[in-house]
């Protein structure tokens, strides 16, 4: 029997109109606020100079996103809550992500 893995979904930097959103570094500040949502708190190893691990900004395909890791949730619904209730109060664009068969996360 496998572990099923938490999911993640992507913001996108695109809204449902599919204009841009703006400012530029919206995504680093979204994750820059989830930062202390991380295994070992706000005071674990490297919380002060990083992401966490459920809620990273990342640049896909030119768009800006942040990939935020369903766990998120179970760690802090509250924090779950304000990122999803952030894409919905600006229109953001949310995909689920998927792995494309042959491809092992776990590696990463």
């Amino acid at each position: 029997m496998s572990a099923v893995k938490p999911r993640e979904v992507f913001i996108q930097g695109i809204t449902l109109q599919g204009r841009q959103f703006r400012p530029s570094d919206w995504s680093e500040r979204l994750a820059g606020a989830m930062s202390c949502f991380r295994p070992g708190g706000a005071k674990g190893p490297g919380a002060h100079i990083g992401y966490s691990p459920y809620c990273v900004p990342r640049v896909i395909n030119g768009i800006k996103c942040v990939i935020v890791n369903e766990a998120l949730r179970d760690l802090e619904p509250m924090a779950w809550d304000f990122v999803m209730n952030f894409a919905r109060d600006n229109q953001l664009q949310v995909v689920d992500a998927c792995l494309l068969p042959g491809t092992d996360r776990s590696a990463e």
